[in-house]
């Protein structure tokens, strides 16, 4: 046997003894490439015509819309199903008599259902991106190349299935959009309408964090937790975040019990664990 060979084997009994390994046939994982796809037809879906170019008037737009419609609750019903099973196999969840496949076509039903609502929060996102940042020339170039857009965009889907309680599918969401933005939004975050990132990169939003209305981050904000203790899973550890709130670039805010004040301003590169009044400013005081 030459060493490649040697290799080969080596390899192999590491697969059995270690795993990370994602078998094929019914008790699969849901794949990356298959969530890869989902999300690129998402993104078709939401917005006809940004991602492809094709002729959207009023009379092919049905019927393009209902292939893709189609097309891609069939993938979405599948991949749902392996996570369902997945979960089921670790007895987090139990699909009833009716079975995974069952449960999952009823989430998809329901998604499919919500997906117009969905358009409708990001229609006031994409507004606020507008309204927001004095260098976006129009709505149709936020759509086209604005991280922060994407991101929320992403998140609103992949924040459905994390309250149907799918596993794994809306964090393979997240991670991709964060992959593709430099923007890390945990798919449990609850974010209100009108919410608008600038420059985005270095963004990170924690599980257990709510962002009411209006509200407005730059690049390298971190709304964190204070403790990643594995005992305070399912603990309220992010903080909540008020309406109409400004946090500049790379403030830190940190804590379940942190509360940003409605209306209020947050400077860049502040350092904050506990809560702030409505109507606050927060900024670094230079030292004299």
């Amino acid at each position: 046997m030459n060493r490649l060979d040697k290799s080969i084997s080596a390899l192999l009994e590491n697969y059995d003894s270690h795993g990370m390994v994602n078998h094929s046939g019914s008790a699969n994982l849901p794949g990356r490439e298959s969530i890869e796809n989902i999300v690129r037809c998402l993104e078709e879906i939401l917005f006809p015509g940004f991602l492809e170019n094709f002729d959207t008037d009023g009379e092919n737009l049905r019927d393009i819309i209902q292939e893709k419609v189609n097309n891609l609750a069939l993938s979405l019903k599948g991949e749902v199903e392996k996570s369902l099973a997945f979960s089921a196999r670790l007895g987090v969840l139990n699909c009833g008599h009716g079975g995974c496949r069952a449960v999952a076509a009823f989430i998809i039903d329901d998604f499919f259902e919500e997906l117009p609502k969905i358009r409708i929060i990001l229609s006031k996102d994409l507004q606020a991106a507008v309204n927001g940042d004095p260098a976006a020339i129009n709505a149709d170039e936020v759509i086209l190349s604005y991280p922060g857009f994407q991101a929320i965009a992403l998140h609103r889907i992949a924040h459905f299935f994390w309250t149907r309680q799918v596993p794994l599918i809306p964090r393979m969401m997240s991670e991709l959009v964060h992959s593709r933005t430099g923007i890390d939004i945990h798919p449990g975050a609850e974010i209100g309408e009108s919410f608008f990132i600038d420059h985005g990169t270095g963004v990170v939003i924690g599980e257990t964090t709510v962002i009411g209305k209006n509200v407005k981050l730059y690049q390298g904000v971190t709304l964190g937790a204070l403790s990643v203790r594995k005992a305070e899973n399912g603990v309220k550890r992010h903080p909540t975040i008020e309406d109409d709130v400004t946090i500049y670039a790379n403030a830190t805010i940190l804590g379940g019990q942190t509360v940003i004040g409605r209306g209020s301003i947050i400077g860049g590169s502040v350092w904050i664990i506990q809560s702030v009044p409505p109507l606050s400013k927060v900024y670094v005081k230079r030292s004299e």
